[in-house]
């Protein structure tokens, strides 16, 4: 503790919440609505030794508050909370706990999620209905009183267009871990994400955002460290303010606003995963860390007539009652201050139909939304949602405001069945290739809403789907049982790893399918970190505990080929504006010159037959929007072909005016050849591959 004056706190202010230092001693305000009493709690610089239990003593509404003189930054911090436990009736106070400040800033070591952080005797024959009178402080983590940094400059960032925006994601330790070309001391860490190599990296590929797995500071389950495992992915929030310390740097937090900064510098901006539907704290007989401990049944949702036990719509225990004011105020200063703070460009909302939902279920026009797109802070951020929760009638891709986009897993899906030859799945593809107009063109929705990606995190990798059928989770100790069961993926015939080069071969071509099927659609492209690589998971596709090599990117064994032509792809992307456009396409309306925006043409030339149950590929014809105002156009042009068949096919060329021709300009059969001047009406098209073709003129 230092320079703390030991006089009897003062009244303090009831806003803002959580501890703000400000130049002469620090005002504590903490939320709860049951409480009876909450205490401040300090520590020694350690973090061993308990030095003062100071009750706050104002309360004003829910929120108790005090102002203590002379605490400086640095100083060790934690709350205690007197209260009624009684779980059947949603209590479960326990003062000998130690909790986090869900406004804590900074956190002094990590939790170490024993039995003695449980609110409960777990030897009791009734478990969470018993009362712990065990001291959680040496498990815990103490808060850190800090400084409020200046705020980042609006100038200082990129601000890229939405239909201009090629997402990265990746985790913020398995990016670099193995990169030999970044410094040993930065690998794996927030500061390793600015290094030099990373960023020339990023920039040659044509990234221009990074959308970073979890960074709020988060648990390793209890279930999981007993079996020698770790949470990597930290889908496991405890503190929404805190970046995770086990990624710092050097620089510590201050190196992870550095890292933002040299991202900004380098055009690229940053897009949070978050996860406000849930916490750490599990479900009745999970811990003790900060939110149930200050008020567990405001924070939560409890199960009515069955207070005791939790509402669970996120399959992670319990579930966040955003609806709740003081919930939902959290979640917004939270949003709030890693913009304004640490430099944040957007975020990616987990299982965000969970925040939605209101009593009657979810509400595109819930609270959550509103508070969220009224903000004068958070209205111009990017934001992204997972569409869907474990609740009843959770699925909601294309349900969400105009201003959100949201992970389309129905491109995902749709993809990967046609590259695989599932039957009726042109049909399907042909029409993610338009954004999937029919799910999102509504309530004047851009067609950047559908982020299209053939790979995320949560499940196969790029190179996993071409490589394997059947998923090979063992060693996240389940037997094989967790993980998703339907991956349609395709071993191209063998299963894993192979030296026959016909079947590398065939792998190699696939995901170049896969990649281009993503960048040549309309709609938001999102690219899994190592997938421009061929980087492997070893055909585990839930390597959520997986913090080893399994996860960790192998840049020594990158696939420059595959590289080379995803730079190709993307940059092909940014240089026709047709295939990043703000507008649907339909067809169905004449563009001023008298053309169809979009034509769905057959490979000889005529419309496509789509009741043709038998069809295996098309041509796509595509122009700027009929609905794309005038100075928005600028009479681009480019002609897609996507052969699903297993043998080359012969595809006629769409007549061009004046002494425009056809330049055959990528082909995933053929991935480093030249552009090259099509001489005639027709070209052949090898098998399974995509071919596109862009104008030039005749010399």
């Amino acid at each position: 503790m230092k320079g703390t004056n030991e006089s009897i706190l003062r009244a303090g202010q009831p806003h803002p919440l959580g501890l703000q230092w400000d130049g002469e001693g620090a005002n504590i305000a903490v939320f709860s609505e049951h409480a009876t009493k909450i205490e401040l709690c300090l520590f020694s610089d350690d973090g061993e030794k308990e030095t003062a239990r100071l009750a706050l003593p104002e309360k004003t509404g829910p929120v108790w508050h005090g102002y203590l003189p002379g605490l400086l930054p640095g100083s060790l911090y934690g709350l205690r909370a007197h209260g009624p436990f009684a779980p059947e009736q949603g209590h479960r106070f326990n003062p000998n706990k130690l909790l986090l400040d869900p406004y804590a800033r900074a956190l002094s070591g990590r939790v170490v999620a024993g039995d003695t952080t449980l609110g409960y005797d777990p030897a009791a024959a009734e478990e969470d209905l018993s009362f712990s009178t065990k001291n959680s402080a040496a498990e815990m983590p103490k808060c850190v009183v800090t400084e409020t940094p200046a705020a980042v400059s609006p100038d200082e960032r990129p601000n890229t267009a939405s239909a201009d925006t090629v997402i990265y994601e990746a985790h913020p330790k398995g990016l670099t871990q193995l990169w030999e070309r970044v410094p040993p001391a930065l690998r794996g860490s927030y500061e390793g994400l600015g290094a030099d190599p990373v960023l020339e990296h990023l920039t040659a590929l044509g990234v221009t955002a990074i959308e970073l797995m979890p960074v709020q500071a988060f648990v390793d389950d209890r279930w999981l460290v007993k079996k020698g495992l770790v949470n990597y992915w930290g889908y496991n929030s405890i503190s929404f303010f805190t970046p995770e310390p086990r990624y710092f740097g050097p620089g510590g937090i201050a190196g992870f606003r550095e890292t933002m900064r040299r991202l900004h510098g380098a055009g690229i901006e940053v897009i949070l995963d978050v996860v406000y539907n849930h916490t750490a704290e599990g479900d009745q007989t999970g811990p003790t860390l900060s939110f149930r401990g200050l008020d567990n049944a405001s924070y939560y949702r409890l199960q009515q007539d069955h207070a005791r036990y939790y509402v669970n719509e996120t399959g992670c225990g319990n579930t966040l009652n955003v609806a709740h004011p003081f919930v939902l105020r959290l979640v917004i200063d939270s949003l709030r201050w890693w913009v304004e703070a640490m430099g944040i460009d957007g975020f990616r909302f987990d299982l965000a139909t969970t925040l939605g939902r209101e009593a009657q279920g979810f509400d595109a026009a819930g609270g959550f939304f509103d508070a969220l797109r009224q903000d004068p802070v958070l209205a111009g951020v990017k934001l992204i949602a997972e569409p869907w929760d474990l609740g009843p009638g959770g699925y909601r891709l294309g349900a969400f405001p105009p201003e959100f986009a949201e992970w389309n897993d129905a491109f995902r899906d749709g993809l990967r069945k046609f590259w695989r030859g599932d039957a009726h799945s042109a049909q399907e593809i042909a029409e993610r290739l338009l954004g999937s107009a029919s799910t999102f063109d509504r309530d004047g929705r851009r067609s950047w809403a559908s982020i299209n990606f053939a790979a995320c995190h949560d499940g196969f990798s790029l190179a996993d789907v071409a490589a394997y059928a059947e998923k090979h989770n063992e060693a996240n100790g389940e037997d094989n049982r967790d993980g998703h069961h339907e991956n349609y993926s395709d071993n191209c015939g063998v299963e894993g790893e192979t030296d026959d080069p016909e079947i590398r071969l065939r792998r190699a071509q696939r995901q170049r399918n896969l990649l281009s099927t993503v960048f040549l659609a309309q709609g938001t492209p999102m690219l899994l970190a190592g997938d421009e690589i061929g980087a492997s998971q070893q055909g585990n596709n839930n390597a959520y505990c997986q913090d080893n090599e399994i996860s960790w990117i192998d840049w020594s064994s990158a696939d420059n080929a595959l590289l080379g032509f995803t730079r190709r792809l993307i940059a092909f992307r940014k240089t026709h504006p047709c295939l990043r456009q703000s507008w649907f396409l339909h067809g169905g309306k004449r563009r001023q010159d008298g053309e169809p925006d979009v034509a769905w043409l057959g490979f000889d030339g005529n419309p496509v037959n789509w009741s043709d149950p038998g069809l295996e590929g098309f041509c796509l014809l595509l122009r700027e929007s009929a609905e794309a105002p005038a100075y928005a156009t600028d009479g681009d042009v480019v002609f897609l072909v996507f052969n699903g068949c297993f043998k080359p096919v012969t595809a006629q060329l769409p007549p061009l005016s004046g002494d425009r021709v056809w330049v055959r300009a990528l082909d995933t059969a053929q991935p480093e050849s030249s552009r090259a001047v099509c001489s005639g009406r027709t070209q052949t098209i090898p098998a399974q591959a995509v071919v596109a073709f862009e104008t030039g003129t005749v010399l």
